[in-house]
């Protein structure tokens, strides 16, 4: 049975951290501050995904540029090349590639880029899990005739 991401996509909504381009390092710094916040969608002036920055990223460039005083904005450090997904896909695929990958999160995007949410991979995975158990249950009544008389 293939699952869409879009069955998970009300928790990755609440997971969705969104800046401007142009915002100021900080702002993303603000958000990753929050515990269910670890990826930051930066976005054009439409609203289109052009990166993402991680709590890695953020404290690279702190490292770099003397903390407290860097004043750079989020497109200097963001990451330009995003592993994402859209609701339709298969949610088994995206978490094959996340795992591939080595990515905890990744955005939910729609297909002009507006971003959507942020799956978590564990979020992915439990769903994938408890998706397996319904379907070895399915399996076990069928081989045993329960609901098929």
């Amino acid at each position: 049975m293939m699952i869409p991401v879009e069955k998970i996509l009300p928790a990755a909504r609440e997971r969705l951290a969104v800046i401007r381009h142009d915002a100021p390092t900080k702002a993303a710094a603000k958000l990753l501050n929050n515990h269910h916040i670890n990826l930051v969608v930066i976005c054009d002036d439409l609203g289109h995904m052009v990166g993402v920055i991680t709590k890695t990223d953020l404290v690279r460039q702190m490292g770099d540029c003397g903390g407290h005083g860097c004043k750079i904005s989020a497109v200097k450090i963001m990451s330009r090349k995003v592993t994402y997904c859209q609701p339709s896909d298969s949610l088994h695929y995206v978490w094959l590639k996340m795992k591939k990958e080595g990515f905890f999160h990744i955005p939910v995007v729609d297909k002009d880029l507006v971003p959507l949410g942020i799956i978590n991979a564990r979020d992915a995975l439990l769903t994938l899990l408890e998706s397996s158990e319904h379907e070895g249950e399915f399996l076990r009544d069928y081989v045993i005739g329960n609901g098929y008389r």
